[in-house]
């Protein structure tokens, strides 16, 4: 039976951390809403996860009684993100952020996990799906995913912006989604009569990301250090 609370949530110093810096895997939201304090920002592969559009949002990106989707990492294949450098000195600030951010609900497991760079081979955390929990929507055909995305609303917005935010990130990584972007172009023809404005976006994201053609390469800093945007916000 799928748990419907946080318990049994690891605390971040539980895990077993390399000494010094820490880095975070980013897939979704936390690209390009951090929200912590970080030195250094780099291209990232994960290999054995995928991004997913796995996760219920009740509150953020939909409501209780039509809840939106958001993204999580679920088993096979690869996912490219941002890797995300946190100082020794800024460590237990920005894990409690995140713990508080992400793990709240406890539809995700934090887990330290090798991701590649451009520099080098490293352990970064990374928020994982839990499978068990009740908040977690499983592999959703593209046709019942598209249809939430394009008719749900939370508190942070509509279900649109999150996906033509995580597509607007991934272009500038210079990665091509083609499920997400198929996923778009769904999305666009599912958008309700209301939604005109969310729509005309859309068409103009797609036509950006059409023309951008093949691959870019991805091995340049993203990011300049920094601190995210203030007032953080959890997407679930």
């Amino acid at each position: 039976m799928r748990a419907a609370a946080a318990a049994g949530v690891v605390h971040y110093n539980s895990l077993d951390w390399p000494r010094g810096d820490a880095w975070i895997f980013t897939y979704g939201s936390l690209m390009w809403d951090p929200g912590f304090r970080h030195s250094a920002a780099e291209p990232a592969l994960l290999r054995g996860y995928h991004r997913s559009f796995c996760i219920d949002s009740n509150r953020y990106r939909g409501t209780v009684e039509a809840p939106g989707l958001v993204l999580g990492l679920d088993p096979g294949g690869a996912c490219r993100g941002i890797a995300y450098c946190i100082a020794a000195a800024d460590r237990s600030e920005a894990l409690e952020a995140l713990w508080q951010r992400e793990l709240r609900r406890g539809v995700y497991w934090p887990r330290l996990l090798p991701v590649t760079t451009p520099r080098r081979r490293r352990i970064a955390l990374a928020f994982v799906a839990n499978r068990g929990h009740e908040g977690y929507a499983g592999r959703l055909a593209m046709e019942v995913a598209a249809k939430r995305i394009a008719a749900c609303c939370g508190e942070r917005g509509p279900n649109i912006d999150y996906l033509v935010n995580t597509l607007r990130h991934l272009e500038a990584l210079g990665v091509q989604d083609h499920h997400l972007l198929r996923l778009m172009a769904r999305v666009r023809e599912c958008a309700n009569p209301g939604s005109e404005g969310a729509r005309d976006r859309l068409a103009n994201e797609a036509g950006q990301a059409a023309a951008a053609g093949g691959p870019k390469r991805a091995g340049s800093i993203v990011r300049t250090p920094g601190r995210g945007k203030s007032g953080l916000h959890r997407e679930g």
